[in-house]
């Protein structure tokens, strides 16, 4: 990379707007050279998530690379509109779903089942399923939703699927976080505190914080010949979840959104670039490794001591 790019990439960076919006793909990709993704036929990928914006993206790329595809919905109606979408936008007929809820570790645990029995060695796993919950909702565990969903659900998920994950060459797991992770802190003690307001949007950057933690601590306990563990974030992307969390943001910030495509580019990269089989743990941005921290006050004194405490607390609410 030359002076001049790293120079770019920086102000883009540091400008936010820049970085996390659709200018920021578009410079990068000229600036960097972008090479077309990998194809990987015979590849087979999971993807929660996948009945709209990003996930959906995400699932359409892969099928067009070649992989066979599944999914996780939660509504058949929407599952199967996906699916038909999936197939119509690749021509790849390879596409089936299962239906769970990822708020509920029965499901969960039903759904990697339902993998396990039909899928000999699951290539990647693209962990993808969230939304901003604008209200404090439990799930039928007692557990708060957006935890649920986005943190104990795709810990169980990965465990569940170790073993077909680790058939791949090496099997992929992909965190889609998001750029609200800058705004928050590691805090354990936060995750499921009902004290005071609920804050649905703050609660969503904690739990995505979380899920970098997590990715850490995975990568540092799987053999990396077997299983490699990538967070991403998306910069901010146009879709459905969006527009209905946050409408005053999608009003005035809607020129400069990416599309879902633009999104899901660097899940997709890591799906199957050869550069994400050489490292784990690592978050990324526009295909390229990011720093966690925007601002020093969101950093820890004791990194390692939080990925292992946040493994430990995922491990006993699964059990």
């Amino acid at each position: 990379m030359t002076r001049r790019a790293r120079l770019l990439d920086a102000a883009l960076e540091a400008s936010v707007v820049g970085s996390f919006s659709r200018v920021g793909y578009d410079v990068r990709r000229r600036l960097d050279h972008w090479e077309p993704l990998t194809p990987r036929p015979g590849a087979t990928a999971l993807v929660t998530g996948a009945t709209s914006g990003i996930g959906l993206a995400v699932a359409i790329g892969l099928a067009r690379l070649g992989f066979a595809v599944r999914f996780v919905g939660r509504h058949e109606d929407r599952a199967r509109r996906a699916r038909e979408r999936i197939v119509a936008a690749s021509a790849n007929s390879d596409v089936d779903y299962v239906l769970a809820d990822l708020t509920e570790l029965a499901s969960v645990r039903e759904a990697a089942a339902w993998v396990n029995s039909r899928v000999g060695r699951l290539d990647v796993l693209v962990h993808n399923a969230g939304a901003i919950t604008p209200t404090r909702t439990l799930s039928g565990a007692g557990v708060e939703v957006t935890v649920a969903a986005q943190l104990l659900g795709p810990f169980l998920l990965t465990r569940e699927l170790d073993g077909v994950l680790s058939r791949g060459d090496p099997g992929r797991v992909v965190t889609v976080s998001s750029g609200g992770l800058y705004t928050q802190r590691f805090d354990l003690e936060a995750l499921e505190d009902d004290r005071g307001e609920y804050d649905g949007v703050a609660q969503y950057a904690r739990v995505k914080r979380a899920q970098v933690v997590l990715t850490r601590e995975w990568a540092r306990r799987f053999d990396p010949a077997r299983v490699v563990a990538h967070a991403m974030h998306p910069g901010w992307v146009d879709t459905p979840g969006m527009r209905e969390a946050l409408p005053g943001f999608s009003r005035v910030m809607g020129p400069w959104l990416r599309p879902p495509d633009q999104g899901a580019d660097t899940v997709l990269w890591l799906a199957s670039s050869s550069v994400a089989r050489a490292s784990s743990g690592d978050l990324w941005h526009d295909r390229r490794r990011r720093h966690e921290h925007a601002v020093p006050w969101t950093r820890s004194r004791d990194p390692l001591g939080d990925q292992v405490n946040l493994w430990e607390w995922c491990r006993a609410r699964v059990e």
